[in-house]
């Protein structure tokens, strides 16, 4: 299913995206993350991506928002990008959840050849429980997060099926 938001931004439907389930009362941390992508079947490697984090006995996804189809920002000529955002629960600090992010990404195909490229999947931090972190690797929360409409209406959108 496909909600029409405006000319350039429509909301995509689909059997994990949106998805939610109960937080278990534990002392994992909670995370946002973004996920984007605009090279090749987005939507499906999303659905991959769903159950890589199913498998991981160190990740809970607890929720994900609806799909969006955007345009790029940065460098512009390229596709329509597609992007969500998930909350999950993992047993893991900041730095190994970092690692095990950019090990998904190469997993799936990304190569980083410029800012803004096009890419095959982009997993970026938004939020990491209460933490605070700028160091040269990592920064909690993520930069310029709220002036993304890539986050902000996946965003929005979390809670609905509650």
């Amino acid at each position: 299913m496909k909600k029409e938001l405006s000319k350039n931004l429509s909301l995509h439907y689909q059997l994990l995206f949106p998805y939610y389930r109960k937080a278990l009362k534990s002392k994992n941390f909670k995370v946002l993350i973004s996920i984007g992508g605009n090279i090749g079947d987005v939507k499906n490697r999303f659905n991959k991506l769903f159950h890589r984090f199913e498998r991981d006995g160190n990740v809970r996804i607890i929720e994900t928002s609806p799909i969006l189809k955007n345009p790029p920002f940065g460098y512009i000529e390229q596709e329509y990008f597609f992007n969500g955002v998930i909350l999950l629960e993992t047993k893991l600090y900041p730095d190994d959840f970092l690692k095990r992010v950019l090990y998904l990404e190469k997993r799936f195909g990304r190569e980083r050849t410029f800012p803004n490229a096009p890419r095959t999947l982009d997993i970026d931090i938004i939020f990491f429980d209460k933490f605070k972190i700028k160091s040269k690797k990592l920064v909690i929360p993520h930069r310029d997060w709220h002036n993304r409409e890539s986050v902000l209406i996946p965003l929005i959108n979390l809670g609905r099926l509650k």
